[in-house]
């Protein structure tokens, strides 16, 4: 099931994240970011009740919102529950209003075929790349910007 992240998952969203994170693959997120930011989270809840995966959408001004913190369980893969993740902050961007959402990502892709496109850096405000001071691969970042509009 697909929902609202909730107080009580925090800590596992947490976790899901920084695993990634651990393997250079998303930024790492304090717990204090998750409950300050938990509004933006959607989850996926198993049968188990656990969190099984996590994405969240960002507003990062009028009519630009960014999809972040996309993880999904080796357990819960291959079922399209990123995608799924995905559709949800999208639906919430439409709902809102947003005209463009952005993305960084090393899986091109795999967001391809959800309709973003790769785009230079540069066409994205600089506002943007604020969290991006605290990745250790800052600032060389090899990561690709993608952009779908709405």
């Amino acid at each position: 099931m697909i929902r609202r992240a909730k107080i009580a998952d925090a800590e596992q969203i947490q976790r899901l994240i920084n695993q990634f994170a651990d393997e250079g693959r998303l930024l790492a997120r304090s717990l204090s970011e998750i409950y300050d930011n938990l509004r933006d989270f959607y989850v996926y809840e198993g049968d188990d009740r656990k969190v099984g995966g996590v994405c969240a959408l960002h507003i990062s001004w009028e009519d630009l919102a960014e999809i972040r913190s996309l993880a999904v369980t080796t357990e819960a893969r291959k079922k399209g529950i990123g995608g799924k993740l995905i559709a949800a902050c999208l639906e919430e961007a439409r709902q809102l209003g947003v005209k463009r959402v952005f993305l960084l990502t090393y899986i091109r892709p795999y967001f391809e075929r959800a309709g973003f496109r790769a785009v230079d850096r540069s066409v994205l405000p600089h506002k943007i790349w604020a969290d991006c001071i605290r990745c250790v691969k800052f600032p060389e970042c090899d990561e690709t910007a993608m952009v779908l509009d709405l």
